[in-house]
């Protein structure tokens, strides 16, 4: 799924390809001495090619398809070789930290778009993705026409969100769709290595339209296994739109019919019994909201709009905006709150 900082650098990208777009009218209209140097401006602007192997989020470098797996409707993994300069890199730098993605460049068209390496570089060397193909996605529909051994172009990484041991004793991650990718980046790298002494309990509430349509097993297992045998550190929630008369596939929770709503975020945090004393409905005045002195953290990544009923739209260029939806109206606030 692509997060809010990678759409943002995405749209900037688009942006300088129309200005060359326009550069390219322009001088295609002038005397035969200025096409020379229309020649030269775009050679030397691709020459930030796959042939450099600095480590770069503005460089491509060239790796190859290892595996592609069918996943469900309109989604597969993909298995990529990372490029050399990614292994040499994630010893010495941050850029590798928490939640990070790579951009992909499609070569027929030349349009990059952002995805998250389910578990950063694995342990030999290769970058898992789930990829969804949507109707208008270009990237993504010539990424599911790929074949292994071929080649793809990526240049990353693309820093997106950065943890911090002890920074939060709660951090709740909200998702829809492929916006599951970067919490099951941060459940891999993060969460499955918490030491007996940390303090921080992490929830997943994750929502797809249909059962067909959740993350398949091999990324759902691992979190399900996990929340039962550590529900004091991780829980993990599944939704779905309709069930469809489908019963709960064996490697997630019990599945809940319907939108991630209030209640259910309230019943997450413990606040549901607010709802129900006695002197709320004895005065008819409204529940308090999260009043606990604990440092709760909300991240948010799915479909806009999806990320607008939660915790408010973006704002312009898709800044975090102030917080609304259902995390506004239960009165927490932009620190507490990270849109993806």
């Amino acid at each position: 799924m692509l997060s809010k900082s990678s759409r943002l650098w995405y749209r900037n990208v688009r942006r300088k390809k129309t200005i060359k777009q326009k550069r390219l009218h322009a001088l295609q209209g002038r005397e035969d001495k200025k096409k020379a140097g229309f020649s030269i401006y775009f050679f030397l602007d691709d020459d930030l090619s796959s042939t450099t192997y600095s480590i770069s989020p503005r460089v491509f470098v060239a790796s190859k398809l290892l595996s592609t797996e069918l996943s469900g409707p309109n989604s597969k993994l993909l298995k990529i070789a990372a490029p050399p300069s990614f292994l040499a890199a994630q010893q010495s730098t941050d850029g590798f930290d928490s939640i990070w993605s790579v951009c992909i460049k499609d070569d027929d068209i030349q349009v990059e778009r952002a995805y998250t390496p389910l578990t950063g570089v694995d342990g030999d060397g290769n970058l898992l993705f789930w990829i969804k193909k949507y109707p208008k996605g270009e990237v993504g529909r010539w990424l599911h026409s790929k074949i292994p051994g071929d080649s793809i172009e990526m240049r990353g990484p693309l820093k997106t969100w950065r943890w911090e041991e002890g920074a939060y004793d709660e951090v709740v991650m909200i998702s829809g769709g492929t916006g599951i990718t970067p919490f099951i980046q941060l459940f891999n790298r993060v969460i499955l290595k918490t030491t007996p002494t940390s303090h921080t309990r992490f929830t997943l509430l994750h929502s797809s339209r249909l059962p067909e349509e959740l993350p398949p097993p091999v990324l759902l297992d691992p979190l399900t296994r996990f929340s039962k045998a550590n529900p004091d550190k991780f829980k993990f929630h599944v939704f779905v739109d309709d069930k469809g008369g489908s019963i709960s596939p064996p490697h997630v929770p019990p599945l809940k019919e319907g939108r991630i709503t209030e209640k259910d975020l309230k019943s997450c945090l413990g606040l549901e019994k607010h709802q129900n004393a006695w002197w709320t409905r004895f005065f008819g005045k409204t529940a308090p909201q999260d009043e606990t002195p604990r440092r709760i953290l909300f991240l948010v990544c799915g479909p806009e709009a999806m990320v607008g009923t939660i915790a408010g739209p973006y704002g312009r260029n898709l800044s975090q905006g102030p917080v609304g939806g259902i995390l506004g109206s239960m009165g927490y606030s932009s620190d507490q709150v990270y849109k993806m």
